[in-house]
This record gives C-alpha cells, sequence and structure tokens, in this order.
C-alpha cells in the first residue's frame, strides 16, 4: 500500500530524504554530502549534477528502509536563490551559482533600486540571482548566449525526474526576478536583464501535482515510475510550513548553514528591514530575516581554529560543554557574524566579520561562545527593525535545523531575543514542509490547514531567564555599537583586498 511521501532536502552542503507517514513521523532517512567550490573569495558554486547525485544517493538509502512500493509521492526543497544555467542538450553551461556567492557587489550598486524592492520585496544585495545574472550579463556573456534553460535547484532536480521545466513559484520566488504580489515573472526585471521568458521554467502552486518519474530516472533513485512528483517550495518557507508557522505572529527560527528567520504573513507588504518571499502555502508570504551566519560559523570554527578535543568525542557538543564553563557575553569578547556580509535589515555586502574585546584571559571556548552569542545579538538587531513592520509582534520562535540541537544556543536566543523558543516537533521541520505539500497534492488530505493539523507538533520550550535576559540587555547596548563604528572601514577593506 502507498501511504508514505518523501520530503526531498537539497541544500548547500548535501541532501537529505526523510520518508513522512501521514501522522508526520519520520519512518526513514537518508543523507548524501556534496562538495561545494570557493575559486576565489565571495565567490560560491556547485555542479548542478552533484545536485542529482546527493539526491540519488539520499534517497536510495531512505527508500531501503520502507520499500519502493510504499511511497506514494515525493516533494523537493532546497537552497534557495542558487541556480544552474543549462544548454539545449540539458548540460550546465558553467557551474551553478549559490546563495552565498557574493561577487556581484559591484552590480547592486548600479542595478539595486527601490522599484525592484517593490516588485520583488528584496531589498537590493547579492543574494538574489538577479545581480548574478547582471554579472554574467557583463562579465560572461558568452555563457549566457549558450543558455538554453535558467534553473533554481527545485526546477533542476523536477527536470531530472519528469523531463518536464518546471518549477514552484515559492522556489523561483527567491531568485529575484518574479512580480511577488503576482506570483509571475517580471517582464520589467526581465527586459533590464534582456532575459526571454523562454528560458525560464513554467511557474506552479506549491502543492501542485506534477506527474511521475521518468522510468530511468525511477531506477537511478530506487522508486517507481507510479511516484508523483508535487511542486515543493524554498526552504525557508518549508521549514515555516513543517513548523506549523500558519498565522500572523507566528515565526520560525532555521538555525541552518544561514540563519533564517520568517513571520507568516498573509499579504505583501515590502519593507527594507526584511525580505519577502512567497510562501508555501499558497498566495501568502514568509517576510524574512536573514543572517548569513548560522551552523556555518559553528563549521568554520571547528576546521578553523578548534583543537584538543579529547579522542572519540561529537566535536560540536564537547566546545558546548567548553561554552557553558564561559559567563555570558564571553568576558568582553564580542563576534559580529557577517563572515557573508551583512544581510537584514541594511544589506551591507562590504560588511566584514569582526571579532572585538580580545583579552588574555580569552580562550577557543570563549570564541566558541561568542560565536553563539554574537548571531543571536545579530537576530535581535534585526527583529527590532522589522518587528515593527510586521503584521503582528512575535510570541515565540519555532526552531528547526541543526543548530537547534544545541541546549545552549537554543537557550541563548531565548535569552537574548526574550522571546520563548519552541522546537518544532522534529528536527528535520524543512523537509516535512515538502512532506506536507507532497502528502496534499497525493490527495492525503484535502488542504494543507488538514495536513498540517495531522502531521506537525511541537518539542521542548526554552523561556528566557530573568538574570541572563537582562545581562544580555546590557551586552546588546555593546554589541549594538560595533558595526556603526566599522562601518566606514569596510569599503576601504573590500578596495585594498580587492574582494
Amino acid at each position: 500500500m502507498s501511504d508514505i511521501v518523501l520530503g526531498v532536502d537539497c541544500s548547500t552542503t548535501g541532501a537529505k530524504c526523510v520518508a513522512w507517514d501521514r501522522h508526520g513521523r519520520a519512518v526513514a532517512q537518508g543523507r548524501s554530502d556534496m562538495p561545494l567550490s570557493i575559486p576565489q573569495p565571495g565567490w560560491g558554486e556547485q555542479d548542478p549534477e552533484d545536485w542529482w547525485r546527493a539526491t540519488v544517493r539520499a534517497v536510495r538509502a531512505c527508500v531501503r528502509t520502507v520499500g519502493p512500493d510504499r511511497v506514494r509521492a515525493l516533494s523537493i526543497t532546497h537552497q534557495r536563490e542558487s541556480f544552474a544555467l543549462m544548454d539545449a542538450e540539458d548540460r550546465p553551461v558553467r557551474p551553478a551559482m549559490l546563495w552565498l556567492d557574493s561577487r556581484a557587489g559591484d552590480q547592486v550598486d548600479r542595478v539595486g533600486t527601490e522599484r525592484i524592492h517593490e516588485l520583488t520585496g528584496k531589498p537590493p544585495n547579492p543574494t538574489p540571482a538577479l545581480y548574478k545574472l547582471h554579472w554574467l550579463s557583463e562579465n560572461e556573456p558568452e555563457s549566457l548566449a549558450l543558455t538554453a534553460h535558467v534553473a533554481d535547484v527545485h526546477a533542476y532536480l523536477v527536470h531530472r525526474m519528469t523531463g518536464e521545466w518546471v518549477t514552484s513559484i515559492a522556489s523561483a520566488d527567491p531568485l529575484g526576478i518574479l512580480d511577488l504580489a503576482a506570483g509571475d515573472y517580471s517582464d520589467e526585471i526581465l527586459g533590464g536583464l534582456g532575459l526571454d521568458r523562454s528560458v525560464l521554467p513554467r511557474l506552479v502552486e506549491p502543492g501542485t501535482p506534477l506527474r511521475g518519474l521518468r522510468a530511468e530516472e525511477a531506477a537511478e533513485l530506487g522508486l517507481t515510475t507510479d511516484v508523483l512528483v508535487v511542486a515543493g517550495s524554498g526552504d525557508g518557507q518549508s521549514a515555516g510550513l513543517g513548523a506549523a508557522v500558519c498565522g500572523e505572529g507566528d515565526a520560525y527560527l532555521n538555525i541552518g548553514t544561514g540563519l533564517v528567520s520568517g513571520c507568516f504573513g498573509a499579504r505583501f507588504h515590502p519593507h527594507t528591514s526584511y525580505r519577502a518571499m512567497s510562501g508555501a502555502i499558497p498566495r501568502t508570504v514568509s517576510n524574512e530575516m536573514f543572517v548569513g551566519a548560522g551552523t556555518f560559523m559553528v563549521t568554520w570554527f571547528l576546521h578553523e581554529i578548534a583543537a584538543g578535543e579529547p579522542a572519540g568525542v561529537v566535536r560540536e557538543d564537547w566546545w558546548e560543554q567548553q561554552a557553558r564553563t564561559v559567563p555570558a557575553g564571553a568576558e568582553g569578547l564580542f563576534v559580529v557574524p557577517y563572515w557573508n556580509g551583512q544581510l537584514t535589515p541594511t544589506w551591507d555586502h562590504r560588511a566584514r566579520g569582526t571579532m572585538v574585546g580580545f583579552g588574555g584571559v580569552h580562550t577557543r571556548a570563549h570564541i566558541y561562545r561568542a560565536i553563539l552569542e554574537g548571531i543571536a545579538f545579530e537576530l535581535r538587531w534585526c527583529l527590532e527593525r522589522a518587528e515593527e513592520h510586521f503584521p503582528a509582534p512575535v510570541t515565540e520562535f519555532v526552531a528547526m535545523g541543526g543548530g537547534a540541537r544545541s541546549d545552549l544556543w537554543c537557550q541563548i536566543f531565548a535569552d537574548v531575543l526574550q522571546r520563548p523558543v519552541v522546537l518544532a516537533g522534529h528536527d528535520e521541520a524543512t523537509a516535512l514542509g515538502v512532506g506536507i505539500l507532497a502528502a496534499v497534492g497525493a490527495g492525503l488530505f484535502p488542504g494543507i490547514p488538514e495536513a498540517v493539523a495531522a502531521m506537525t507538533r511541537r518539542g521542548r520550550r526554552y523561556d528566557p531567564d530573568p538574570g541572563a535576559a537582562a545581562r544580555y540587555d546590557d551586552l546588546f547596548d555593546a554589541y549594538g555599537a560595533i558595526y556603526p563604528a566599522l562601518r566606514p572601514v569596510f569599503p576601504r577593506i573590500a578596495e585594498v583586498a580587492h574582494v
């Protein structure tokens, strides 16, 4: 009996596949890493074929547990803003350009306008594909000349699975080339790019049934051709759906490679303090605060700074225990986490990460704690500006992602933000979000509200500690002074470092 749906999550560093039953229970999982290329400072690229290879490995590993005959449908979530250029033979023209690629800073300065923000809901910054497409037009016109298809990650994988160039509105919208209110590509923006609609995938609403798998690709995935592919959404919007963030005042906190916090909105209202994304629930929006450093910073610390752990320990767990021995505020050490630039609310792509306040007392444990605190401080800085324009105040944050496995970090977020942080019922809420869409598209539920009610739940709750919250209030005042003081320095650094 076909009673299982698959949520496939193709992220920046790997793919995972989670098999869900109709009660939102994860009955099997598969994972696979994929390489990330940074050929120059500020660049980020991948081979699109690696998206497919990693997806195949993850799906096959998952399906080996549940069996192919039980799988009814699948849907895809993915790293957003990343895109590939494909030629007429469906081969990559060049490496895919990723969301974290910041090479198009000059194009943002010259092309980014308030009008584009009004249309797309995305203040000018290097993250959306729009500015990288302008960079390609100026620096690699031969690549665009060979391009038959511009594909976000969802479009690429759906095409591999079904042979059709189609994508979800909630997957294409982060590229920055859609009129968000209309839910369609903007002819005005495409005209400025010199890009024809014919190279773009067809748009459908999230949860739309597409078609079954092609025979060769079904065999590669370890599935049958009866499996229905259902339109999914970008990872941020999917995470919100998997966390049941479906009403005004609801917000999620996705502590992944980058940190994204989204507040549900029933209507589109652009503002520079957040970026608006088309929601996983059709005709809704997710108003997002985006810190370009989440678990990325933890990984960076472990690769570049950490040393001396005992053999056989889980490194993240060991360093969390070391950080617990350090008092709140890391004895005056602050980390301003702009390793990938400053995003919401000021969109300063020239900004660079800093560590301020070093003294002889500081150790690696202080640095680790200061990283966790710095990302929480940055989110509070974003929230204080964005919340004035949200449809309702945020009452609590529903947390998920790899960073939400850290008890220390969740408590720091609660204390710094002075709001409860509640774990999503499953730490794979992003994959659950598209599992919900797959279940609706396959007819297991009459609509998204019914699927959300049946498949989601909440986990552990972290309430703010009054004493720690008061301490972090004082520390936040100091943190907030660092970026304004250094902002005039960053353009000079970019000039002399040629980045």
